[in-house]
């Protein structure tokens, strides 16, 4: 995902806004015009655009429109100089000016989400989807965050959990795997690739689905029988053994 909303956002402020000011006696002299800003933020002169919007936003008798319109350039100039949290706090100014602003939800949204907050910006997603059902980059946003969310959760489930059940392990190899969180993940990533090949290649030859199998069970084998010896590296023999079955899967 990437941060276009701001820009859509000030690009509609433009499209909304009256002639903009462009001399330099009107940069020099924003009074209360919002212009002068717009016009500097338009133009991605950010210290500029972030001085002009500044000091129209610090004015008390700054209009609530206007004062919002300053605030969204301001924040777009923020971003692209990567203060991202004094952009956060413009778009929660704006927001507590006028909540139903689902532009600046999905903006602030992907603000959060590119600071890895996922729930703030599942909730802002969310939020500009309520106020917008057809909200295109809201919800394109909340479907792949949903999604990644999802993915996370079902590797956190499965994290540091081996391919067999620890508790039935018997054998001191077994164990040391489950007392590993490392060594787990290795195991089942081993199994799982193993069984994926199997997968792939049902309509392959008999000989050569027995050949699968036989070298996944020699490599259990030899697991089982030399984990304790001198020489032997667990860790070193499961990561030789997945990217042979890696590389496997890659050639089919």
């Amino acid at each position: 995902m990437r941060w276009l909303s701001a820009a859509g956002v000030l690009l509609a402020l433009l499209a909304a806004a009256p002639a903009l000011a462009t001399g330099v006696d009107d940069l020099d002299d924003p009074t209360l015009d919002p212009a002068p800003c717009l016009a500097a933020a338009a133009q991605r002169d950010d210290d500029r655009a972030v001085e002009l919007c500044g000091r129209l936003i610090a004015k008390r008798n700054t209009g609530r429109d206007d004062r919002i319109k300053a605030l969204i350039a301001r924040a777009g100039a923020l971003i692209r100089k990567q203060q991202i949290d004094r952009a956060l706090a413009d778009y929660d100014d704006v927001l507590r000016l006028d909540p139903k602003q689902p532009d600046i939800h999905n903006a602030r949204g992907e603000l959060w989400l590119g600071k890895g907050d996922h729930p703030k910006a599942l909730a802002d997603f969310s939020a500009a989807l309520k106020l917008r059902r057809d909200h295109p980059a809201a919800r394109a946003n909340h479907r792949a965050l949903a999604t990644e969310l999802e993915r996370l959760g079902v590797q956190k489930a499965v994290d540091g959990k081996p391919s067999f059940d620890c508790r039935r392990a018997r054998r001191a190899v077994e164990k040391a795997i489950c007392g590993d969180r490392d060594l787990a993940n290795l195991d089942r990533e081993i199994a799982a690739m193993h069984l994926r090949i199997l997968q792939d290649k049902a309509s392959a030859k008999p000989a050569e689905l027995r050949a699968l199998k036989r070298a996944q069970a020699d490599f259990l084998a030899n697991r089982n029988a030399s984990f304790g010896r001198p020489g032997y590296d667990l860790r070193a023999a499961m990561k030789t053994r997945l990217q042979q079955l890696t590389g496997a899967a890659g050639g089919r």
